[in-house]
């Protein structure tokens, strides 16, 4: 039995948030946002990973909001609804990294920010605390140390940009959903409004930002020491964060990488490689008692 089915969770989750256009470096950057406390004390900035949006995040939004945090959900320039350039080159962990983290300064006018990035999306979160970006608390959600390992994931990379170059988005989501129903069956054996949901946000998404990220997927260095350095001059509390499942890096890895950090490593029990949609009522007791203690709550 699927989680979806098990549990009711999806990108299409209800929640209270409302959809806004951010600033962004290469136009309006799609977000939900809240819903709003009456008092916030900090903002949650949450970054998705490759083929990912802002729902990814459906499921976490009203628990974090109640926790007195206002959640912010983006898409990263070129996903789903967020402008992007066409220039595959703008798609990298360290280029988006510089886009998040001049949002992240201004949203850190309003109050403390505390961001998380999952898959991709935590190479990027670790891109924008190396770009000097005012953070108040990292979480690198099933996220890696450097490119993915080899395996099936990194094979369709390869075959992918091939078949997206030659024949374009369409035939390209085609293949995405054959090797996601191998490597995580329950994410596709959900509701067909579900289906049509995936369907349409991949092929929103620009070329060349499928392409950018799927080169940064196969060729990140390993930055944790640059990671922990400016953990350490800046005092910025971190978490490393994974599905006890997760197998697009491996569990070993992350921990590995928790521990060169210096920082807390956390295992979701039930989740593979997305928490935030499998079960995320697991992820935000560990999440939110952390970034509470992080803003001296």
């Amino acid at each position: 039995m699927s989680f979806e089915r098990m549990h009711g969770f999806s990108q299409l989750s209800p929640h209270g948030a409302a959809r806004v256009e951010l600033p962004g470096t290469h136009g309006p950057i799609a977000a939900l946002e809240g819903p709003r406390p009456n008092d916030p004390i900090a903002t949650a900035v949450l970054v998705p990973g490759y083929t990912g949006s802002k729902e990814d995040f459906a499921p976490l939004l009203d628990g974090i909001a109640e926790a007195a945090i206002l959640p912010v959900a983006i898409d990263l320039p070129g996903q789903h609804e967020s402008s992007g350039p066409d220039d595959e080159s703008a798609y990298g962990p360290a280029q988006l990294g510089k886009v998040v983290a001049e949002l992240v300064t201004g949203l850190a006018t309003e109050r403390p920010v505390l961001l998380l990035g999952h898959s991709y999306g935590g190479l990027v979160a670790r891109a924008t605390v190396l770009a000097g970006a005012p953070v108040a608390g990292l979480t690198l959600l099933c996220s890696g140390p450097a490119a993915l390992p080899p395996g099936p994931r990194h094979t369709a990379l390869d075959s992918g940009e091939e078949l997206l170059r030659s024949q374009g988005v369409e035939a390209c989501y085609a293949v995405r959903k054959q090797l996601d129903t191998q490597l995580s069956p329950h994410r596709f054996t959900a509701s067909p409004e579900l289906d049509a949901f995936l369907r349409e946000r991949f092929v929103a998404t620009e070329a060349a930002c499928l392409l950018g990220m799927a080169d940064g997927l196969r060729h990140e260095p390993d930055l944790v020491p640059d990671l922990a350095d400016a953990l350490r001059e800046h005092d910025i509390p971190a978490a490393v964060v994974a599905g006890e499942h997760d197998n697009a890096w491996s569990v070993p890895s992350q921990r590995d990488m928790a521990q060169r950090l210096g920082v807390e490593f956390v295992t979701i029990p039930g989740a593979a490689h997305s928490p935030n949609t499998e079960a995320p009522d697991a992820l935000l007791r560990e999440l939110l008692p952390r970034w509470h203690s992080w803003l001296g709550e």
